[in-house]
């Protein structure tokens, strides 16, 4: 009997239906990222054991919209742009893993189902959004990559908006932040089917780019809100002291991660 194959589902005897291909994954993108500090017992309830707060600034935020073009090694989905082009708006903390500081996105919204799976795959806990940003361009009313240019981005997620910002580019910097610059310390979960409140895939991993080149990056000033919603949970962690903003593009590429510990999470 013939087997069915694709890297994810739907799976087939050709595999062509696969909802996303095997890694590498390969992503060009426009990062706008705004810090800022927030309650760190408000992070602290988001970490699940083994994780901890992290030791310095444990209750910095980073909040990041980015436009992205991705593909797999071949790159044929740019030439088919529906499978390529998504956007996303992500939430970043820190934290510490047996005396390392390891990064920790929170809460995803994006806009494309394979970004959704190719995230759970990642152990991101990626979930449908509408998100936008204003797209810099050389020409036209457009804002220009230069001092003084002006950017929104706005979240939004079962009709509801839950964040909006407008980032002023000031000049250039040396890094785009540092919330989101560690490895990540991910979770993978999996219910087990049998409704006994297992978890069949019980994964604690490290991951990260397997490579990366990006532009220079800009410091900017940031007007961020965060609204209530009675389906998410992103305005609990309330803005306390801005950080900073930024605006960079990027190039990346992941190809795996790295088991850290398995079997230690409760299902609920």
């Amino acid at each position: 009997m013939a087997g069915v194959r694709g890297f994810f589902h739907p799976k087939t005897a050709t595999g062509r239906s696969s909802l996303i291909p095997r890694p590498p994954w390969h992503y060009s993108g426009d990062l706008l990222t705004v810090e800022y500090r927030t309650d760190p017992e408000r992070v602290r309830e988001l970490l699940p054991e083994p994780l901890g707060l992290a030791e310095e600034d444990p209750g910095a935020v980073a909040l990041i919209w980015a436009d992205w073009q991705s593909c797999a090694a071949s790159g044929e989905e740019l030439l088919d742009p529906v499978l390529a082009q998504y956007k996303e708006a992500f939430v970043v903390v820190r934290c510490s893993y047996r005396g390392r500081t390891y990064s920790r996105c929170v809460y995803i919204w994006v806009d494309k189902d394979f970004a959704i799976a190719r995230g759970w795959h990642q152990g991101y806990p990626k979930k449908l959004g509408s998100i936008h940003m204003t797209r810099p361009h050389p020409y036209g009313p457009a804002p220009r990559i230069e001092a003084g240019a002006r950017f929104g981005a706005t979240l939004a997620a079962a009709d509801r908006r839950l964040a909006q910002a407008v980032v002023t580019l000031r000049e250039p910097a040396r890094t785009n932040g540092f919330v989101n610059g560690h490895p990540m310390a991910h979770h993978r979960w999996l219910p087990a089917i049998g409704g006994n409140g297992g978890l069949a895939l019980d994964e604690l991993i490290e991951s990260g780019a397997a490579s990366f080149e990006g532009g220079t990056p800009w410091a900017a000033d940031a007007e961020l809100e965060l609204f209530d919603s009675p389906t998410e949970e992103l305005s609990l962690l309330e803005i306390r002291e801005p950080i900073g903003a930024y605006y960079r593009q990027v190039g990346v590429v992941w190809d795996g991660g790295t088991l850290l510990e398995s079997g230690t999470s409760r299902a609920e």
